[in-house]
């Protein structure tokens, strides 16, 4: 059973995006703190009503998300 749902976030052109490793889900927001909303939200509304079992996730997983820097050059 997993216990963690994985979030890739990195900028894109206007909002940072987040892609999940675990689901199809994708979303994003303008700021950081909008995106782990969103986040929070798209697992949310995914997971509503699914059996977690048969999606081979425990019955209260955690979301673990980590952020993409692009290394800046002088």
């Amino acid at each position: 059973m997993k216990k963690t749902v994985f979030f890739s976030i990195y900028k894109g052109e206007k909002f940072y995006v987040a892609e999940c490793a675990d689901l199809p889900i994708i979303t994003q927001g303008e700021t950081l703190d909008e995106v782990a909303s969103n986040i929070q939200e798209a697992v949310r509304l995914h997971l509503e009503g699914e059996n977690l079992a048969e999606l081979g996730f425990a019955q209260r997983p955690i979301i673990v998300a980590n952020l993409e820097l692009t290394p800046e050059y002088a």
